[in-house]
């Protein structure tokens, strides 16, 4: 008769590997943590680990952009606005990189303090090789800029408040 495998003895390597690969994912948070990273990746031994976090930055109009105006990045902390729930709040219509003027070294589309009316160009989102003008749902001033320019995108993440 035909001996079977011990299935307390064949669990216990996957149940190692599965140990360890907790460990190491745990770890790699922790580094992301020490360094302040938003990503990071490694492979080893054929397994491919990655750990992400979502950080958001709102940030002002860069003086080069807004003469006269001051320009701080301000790091957000626990209790700061949370941008995606705010009713003027226009969200990027897809995945890119959001540029503010039509061309480097332009005038940008928008400054905090604008008044812009409906269908205005705000901003250009590039994806896939094609700029799409992003137009203003609504009439109103720009009170806030949430991104960078050149700064990539995600579908949803909030652009611009416009009062």
């Amino acid at each position: 008769m035909a001996r079977q495998p011990d299935t307390k003895t064949a669990a216990k390597p996957k149940e190692a590997a599965a140990t360890e690969d907790s460990t190491l994912i745990r770890e790699l948070a922790l580094l992301l943590d020490e360094t302040n990273l938003t990503e990071i990746e490694i492979e080893r031994a054929g397994l491919r680990v990655r750990v992400a976090r979502n950080v958001s930055i709102a940030a002002a109009v860069p003086a080069s952009y807004a003469p006269g105006a001051v320009a701080a990045i301000a790091p957000l902390e626990a209790s700061a606005v949370d941008f995606a729930k705010h009713p003027g709040v226009v969200p990027s219509p897809m995945v890119g990189t959001v540029y503010w003027a039509p061309e480097p070294g332009a005038k940008p589309f928008i400054e905090v303090g604008s008044r812009v009316s409906a269908g205005e160009t705000l901003f250009i989102v590039e994806a896939m090789k094609t700029m799409n003008q992003i137009p203003s749902p609504r009439a109103g001033t720009v009170t806030q800029i949430l991104v960078e320019d050149g700064q990539p995108v995600e579908f949803g993440e909030p652009l611009v408040v416009i009062e």
